[in-house]
C-alpha cells in the first residue's frame, strides 16, 4: 500500500532550475550565495521547495558533488598513454570548467561549515579516481602506493589552481606523470 504525500526528492526539472542556479551562484558569488532564500530569489522556485530539499548550503554542495559529471575512464593497457590522457583531461576540466572554482567554494565552506570538509575530500578523490583506475589496470594493486602516485600528479595542479592562481601548466602536468611512472618501474623491479 502505498501512502499519499509529497515525493521524497524534488522533480527533475525542479532540481535542475535550482542547482544550475546554485552552481552560477556559487561560480560567480561563492558558497555563501547558496542559501535557499537566494535560490528562490533567482529560480522563483517556491520556497518551501528550496527548504525541504536544500536547507543548508551543504546540501547544495552535496547535490552539485552528486550530478558532476564524472568521465567515463578507458584504459589502453599502456599506463604511461593513460595516465597522460587522464592528466591532460584533468587540466582541461581545471581549465575550462567550474571545477576549480568549485573546489576554491568547497575550501571556503569548509573554512567556516566543518561538515563540508568531508565533500571537499569526497570531490579530490572522485578526481583522483581515474588515475587511481589507471593503475589499477596496469595491474598495480598495492592501494597506498596507487594514493601516493596518483596524489604525485594530482597535487601540483591543485595547488596551482587553487592556492596559487597560475594558469595550468600542462607540461608539469606531464613531467608529474613521467616522475610517478619513474618510480612505478623502480616499485615494480623492487617488488618481490
Amino acid at each position: 500500500m502505498t501512502r499519499p504525500g509529497r515525493p521524497a526528492g524534488p522533480a527533475a526539472e525542479t532540481e535542475e532550475i535550482v542547482l544550475t542556479a546554485a552552481l552560477e551562484l556559487l561560480l560567480t558569488e561563492g558558497a555563501a550565495a547558496l542559501t535557499p532564500a537566494r535560490l528562490h530569489a533567482v529560480t522563483g522556485v517556491a520556497r518551501s521547495t528550496v527548504y525541504r530539499h536544500w536547507p543548508m548550503p551543504r546540501d547544495f554542495l552535496a547535490a552539485l558533488i552528486a550530478v558532476a559529471p564524472h568521465p567515463p575512464v578507458r584504459p589502453t593497457g599502456d599506463l604511461a598513454a593513460d595516465l597522460h590522457a587522464e592528466v591532460d583531461g584533468l587540466c582541461d576540466r581545471l581549465r575550462d570548467k567550474p571545477v576549480a572554482a568549485f573546489l576554491r567554494a568547497l575550501v571556503t565552506a569548509s573554512a567556516t561549515d566543518p561538515s563540508c570538509a568531508e565533500l571537499r575530500r569526497r570531490y579530490v578523490s572522485d578526481l583522483l579516481t581515474p588515475f587511481h583506475a589507471a593503475f589499477r589496470a596496469h595491474g598495480t594493486t598495492d592501494d597506498a602506493y596507487i594514493e601516493e602516485a596518483a596524489t604525485t600528479i594530482v597535487s601540483p595542479l591543485l595547488v596551482d589552481a587553487l592556492l596559487l592562481d597560475h594558469p595550468i601548466d600542462r607540461e608539469r602536468a606531464h613531467r608529474a606523470v613521467d616522475h610517478a611512472l619513474a618510480r612505478t618501474h623502480h616499485f615494480e623491479e623492487s617488488a618481490p
